[in-house]
């Protein structure tokens, strides 16, 4: 069982910026495709972007392109979503996710195997 363990979030005044992490404490995250969601209040959670493990492709909402980057350091098994020019409307739960299934990651839609508890993002002056 793969534990997901997600930091970084909290509360950043609009234009701000915040790094999330996405680690698995005792496991590799070498082949596993990485995924960042988010939920925010009383709408559905939604893919922000994705990671593969084999080509290092990734994919972007369209909402966050040019402000989010989303990278993996192996030698750390972490997974990191650098967020910069936040909105209020980018406040949500953050959770990450991995697959075994896809070495590559074109789309975040699809079945993601591990999820994480997630970390709250609040964009608010």
């Amino acid at each position: 069982q793969v534990q997901l363990v997600e930091s970084g979030g909290g509360l950043v005044q609009p234009g701000g910026s915040l790094r999330l992490s996405c680690a698995a404490p005792g496991f590799t995250l070498d082949y596993y495709a990485i995924g960042w969601f988010r939920q925010a209040p009383g709408k559905e959670r939604e893919g922000v972007s994705c990671i593969g493990y084999n080509d290092g492709s990734t994919t972007y909402k369209d909402s966050v392109k040019g402000r989010f980057t989303i990278s993996r350091d192996n030698g750390k098994n972490t997974v990191y979503l650098q967020m910069n020019s936040l909105k209020p409307e980018d406040t949500a739960v953050y959770y990450c996710a991995a697959d075994i299934e896809r070495s590559s990651c074109y789309s975040v839609g699809g079945t993601w195997s591990y999820w994480g508890q997630g970390t709250q993002v609040t964009v608010s002056s």
